[in-house]
C-alpha cells in the first residue's frame, strides 16, 4: 500500500503487479517550457479546476514528436504536487491493471493524474477498453479524483499502419470506419480537452535554443547557424531538438 502522504509520484510495474514509488522524479520548471504558451495555460486552467474540486476535463495532448507534451505533463505536476497533486504513470500495455489502481485511490484525499505517455492503440489491442469505466463511468460512478493525461502523436489513437485498419473502407468519398475502428476513434472523443502540439518556425526553435545558451555571450549568428544546420538535418525545429543542440554544442560555446 502507497502512503500518499511520502510519495508525489508512482510508475506501475508489470512484473511487480504493483505501483513503485519514483525516488529520482523529473521535476520541470514549466517557465522553462518555451513556445507553447496556449497548450501551458489550457492544461494549467484546467488542472487548476481538478485540484479545486471543480469540473474538470480528462486531457489528451496529441501532435508532433518532441514539441513538449510530456514536460507540459511533468511541469504541471511540479507545480501543484504541493497542493495534494499524486502523478500515477502506466504504460499503454498495462490499462488493463487500471480498476485495481483505482479501487485503491478511489477514497483517497489526494488528487491524482493517471499519466500514460505515448497512448496509441494497434490492431487487435483491447486494452483501451479498460479506460472507459474510469472516464465514463460504469454502474459505479467514475471517480472524482481521478484524470487521465495522455500524450500521443496521434489524433484519434490510431495506428497509423495499413494493415492495422484493413477493415476501414473508403466508397463514394466517404469513410466507413469498421466497428472497432470506430470504438477506437469514440475513446478519443472522451478526452474532453484535446490540446495540440506543433513545430513552430525557425524563430521559435532559436528563441528555445537562446534559452538554453542564454550565458553565452559570444557570437549569435554563428550559434544561430550551427542550430540551425543542425535542426536541418534532424528534420525537426522542436524544443527537444533544440535541447539535444545544446547538450551536444554547449561546451563549444563557453
Amino acid at each position: 500500500m502507497i502512503n500518499w502522504e511520502n510519495v508525489l509520484a508512482t510508475v506501475f510495474r508489470e512484473r511487480k503487479n504493483e505501483l513503485v514509488a519514483v525516488s529520482d522524479i523529473d521535476f520541470v520548471d514549466i517557465n522553462s517550457l518555451l513556445g507553447i504558451e496556449t497548450q501551458k495555460e489550457q492544461l494549467l486552467e484546467n488542472t487548476q479546476k481538478f485540484i479545486d474540486s471543480k469540473e474538470a476535463n480528462h486531457v489528451l495532448l496529441w501532435g508532433e514528436r518532441g514539441c513538449g507534451k510530456s514536460s507540459l505533463v511533468k511541469a504541471v505536476f511540479t507545480k501543484f504536487y504541493t497542493k495534494g497533486l499524486r502523478v500515477i504513470e502506466i504504460g499503454c500495455d498495462d490499462l488493463r491493471f487500471l480498476p485495481e489502481i483505482i479501487d485503491e485511490i478511489r477514497k483517497s484525499e489526494f488528487k491524482f493524474i493517471i499519466f500514460c505517455d505515448d497512448m496509441s492503440f494497434e490492431d487487435g489491442s483491447k486494452e483501451y477498453k479498460f479506460l472507459k469505466p474510469i472516464m465514463e463511468g460504469s454502474i459505479q460512478k467514475p471517480p472524482k479524483n481521478v484524470l487521465i493525461y495522455a500524450t500521443s502523436n496521434r489524433r484519434h489513437l490510431l495506428s497509423e499502419y495499413k494493415s492495422d485498419n484493413v477493415s476501414t473502407l473508403v466508397s463514394q468519398d466517404e469513410i466507413h470506419y469498421s466497428d472497432a475502428t470506430q470504438e477506437k476513434i469514440s475513446l478519443s472523443d472522451r478526452f474532453g480537452l484535446w490540446i495540440s502540439f506543433y513545430q513552430g518556425s525557425f524563430n521559435d526553435y532559436l528563441k528555445i535554443v537562446d534559452f538554453y545558451f542564454k550565458d553565452y555571450t559570444g557570437d549569435k549568428e554563428k550559434l544561430h547557424e550551427l542550430a540551425k544546420n543542425y535542426a536541418t538535418l534532424r528534420a525537426s525545429r522542436s524544443g527537444r531538438t533544440a535541447k539535444q543542440f545544446y547538450i551536444a554544442f554547449k561546451d563549444s560555446f563557453k
